[in-house]
């Protein structure tokens, strides 16, 4: 079997060297949209170089979702002068003169995408763990079943059979310890007789990653009313997880189940050189090979019209949360009900009538392709983004935490109650890296209210670089990175990432006016001064050029040093430039309307964000 760069075994199943590729056609067949992007080996490296796109065709009249791929696959090649598909509707290959593709790769969350069902022995521990594992696979979590989740059995079973998810993974009991509650849970399952999603031809796939020794009792339980796979326990100990093998089964059941049974899915398996992944399971693997190969701690988000996805990468370990009722369109009035109006209400800095605003978030629900049309309609779609990403943001927190039932080493905050059980991972003043994607914030029609929508709602701390994906292209990139990662990381550099700057805000809260922090820039940037509490100042520095900035924070305030430590950093620029954001962390806005807008208008003000 050939294999990449870094030794790993390549995924390709036709080339034996993937450094030969020339032309490479990848799709990503979406709920809606089928987007297509041709990468070329241009000079030596690696570029996209165009896209189409075409309606999603698994549903009916077509239901054969090759037929998406071929219409963007041509859109495509027409603009390229380049024939990628002939007569008969095949893709061509390999690339010849003006015609053809190496090979062709591609990722799918038509059909709903992948939908699980976890269970697990101990809620916040083996069960936690199995979560991480489907959502690390690209899943959407129905629900998580456990021991000690307080449901009776018969609640638990009836729950069991109204799902129907495309597979389930049970885990619980560490290597070598309880057996008996692990084989209660597969008692749950094999009366509850589940029906996969896609209808009763075959049985529901059970992946098994709990207790080694518990397996043949579970698969004496199991046997008859399931397909159960078994795979090394997803926690062998209850300090180290082992999500990798649970997430490798995942995804070979996603191509043998789930896409096998969706129409036309068959056909597009075959056209494949590497193995389909699903859509968010491939954002995640472009974003953990980024993190990894620079060494850099990430987050990043996609935000849709029903879900939001957060992906993030601390300390080289992967985590990724659905929020799978916060989005801009089919969700966007659960977005109202879980942040509460007024909460939304503090972003928008004019007077406005909530019985309208009401109507405009039930028009976005039952019209989810209309964009806003006047400047007020676009800021109200703003200020709902930014308190949908808060709210992705805070859960994202909540679940990446250190492994539960882990004797912590413990300071003497912890012993006087101020931190219990476990700790999330995910620290921004440790943030790298802070990556948007998804409609909202990648077609705003400035870059600076991208920029303002990251940081209003993620509140990056210290110095924190900021990009958005130009065109979605992540997918794409996350499914070649699988076969070929220094094409995936080239293109992922030059041509999918926007970097619109960098964010550099002490930590820390300040009476308004206050001098929090001095700075200092040298290099392509020359300039000095103080940063007022409550201020925002940006700086112009373009996309490719860097300069070294020194901060010296006032006393109680962090830039990364430690609180009242200066700091010396090269920072990158991009299309906004260098933000100096001294509005405290956390962000507070005043609690007084007419003041809480006026400051929203002097920020708008500052970085030029709706110039008219």
């Amino acid at each position: 079997m050939p294999s990449n760069h870094h030794g790993q075994p390549s995924l390709l199943k036709h080339v034996a060297n993937p450094d030969a590729l020339q032309v490479i056609l990848a799709t990503d067949c979406g709920s809606t949209t089928t987007k297509a992007i041709l990468i070329e080996k241009i000079d030596g490296m690696y570029r996209q170089t165009f896209r189409g796109e075409a309606p999603t065709t698994v549903e009916e009249p077509t239901a054969d979702v090759t037929m998406g791929v071929v219409n963007a696959a041509t859109e495509v090649g027409e603009l390229a002068g380049r024939r990628l598909i002939d007569e008969h509707g095949q893709i061509i290959r390999p690339a010849r003169e003006n015609e053809g593709c190496d090979i062709y790769i591609s990722t799918s969350s038509a059909g709903g995408g992948l939908q699980m069902l976890v269970a697990g022995v101990v809620r916040e521990m083996t069960a936690a763990s199995a979560e991480r594992a489907a959502l690390g696979a690209g899943a959407i979590v129905m629900e998580t079943l456990a021991s000690n989740d307080k449901r009776k059995p018969f609640e638990q079973i009836q729950r069991i059979r109204e799902l129907r998810p495309d597979m389930i993974l049970l885990a619980g009991g560490t290597d070598g310890g309880t057996k008996s509650h692990v084989v209660q849970l597969a008692e749950l399952i094999a009366p509850a007789k589940p029906q996969p999603r896609f209808g009763g031809q075959y049985k529901m796939p059970v992946i098994y990653a709990g207790n080694n020794e518990a397996a043949s009792l579970v698969e004496d339980v199991l046997s008859d009313s399931v397909e159960l796979s078994v795979v090394p326990n997803l926690r062998p100990v209850l300090e180290r997880e082992n999500l990798g093998p649970a997430r490798d089964r995942v995804h070979d059941l996603f191509l043998e189940h789930v896409m096998a049974h969706a129409p036309g899915y068959d056909k597009l398996i075959a056209w494949a050189d590497a193995p389909i992944m699903p859509t968010p399971g491939a954002v995640g693997d472009i974003l953990k090979t980024i993190a990894d190969l620079q060494g850099i701690n990430a987050v990043g988000v996609d935000i849709g019209g029903a879900t939001t996805d957060v992906f993030s990468v601390f300390g080289g370990v992967f985590n990724r949360t659905v929020s799978a009722n916060l989005g801009m369109s089919y969700s966007i009035s659960n977005v109202l009900a879980e942040a509460t109006l007024p909460m939304i209400l503090r972003w928008i800095p004019y007077d406005c009538d909530e019985r309208e605003l009401r109507n405009r978030v039930k028009n976005k629900m039952i019209r989810p392709t209309t964009i806003p049309q006047t400047l007020d309609a676009l800021m109200f779609e703003q200020a709902v983004a930014r308190e949908a990403l808060r709210l992705s943001y805070l859960q994202h927190r909540q679940f990446a935490t250190t492994l539960s039932g882990v004797q912590q080493q413990r300071s003497i905050g912890d012993a006087f109650g101020q931190q219990s059980g476990p700790r999330s991972i995910v620290d921004n003043m440790a943030l790298d890296l802070l990556v948007g994607s998804g409609g909202v914030l990648s077609h705003a029609p400035r870059m600076e209210q991208t920029a303002m929508m990251l940081i209003d709602s993620f509140e990056p701390e210290g110095i924190t670089r900021l990009a958005k994906d130009s065109i979605f292209m992540m997918p794409h990139l996350g499914v070649l990175a699988s076969v070929h990662p220094r094409a995936a990381m080239e293109v992922f550099e030059r041509d999918c990432l926007v970097y619109l700057g960098t964010c550099v805000a002490p930590k820390g809260r300040g009476k308004s006016g206050q001098s929090i922090c001095r700075y200092r820039f040298e290099g392509t940037l020359r300039a000095f001064g103080e940063l007022p509490a409550g201020d925002l100042i940006r700086f112009p520095l373009a996309i490719g050029e860097t300069a070294e900035i020194h901060l010296e924070p006032a006393r109680g305030f962090d830039v990364g040093a430690g609180p009242g430590k200066p700091r010396t950093a090269t920072i990158h620029g991009g299309t906004v430039g260098v933000i100096l954001d001294g509005r405290g962390r956390s962000l507070e806005l005043p609690n007084d309307r007419p003041t809480c807008r006026n400051a929203v208008l002097k920020w708008n003000r500052a970085m030029n964000m709706y110039p008219s």
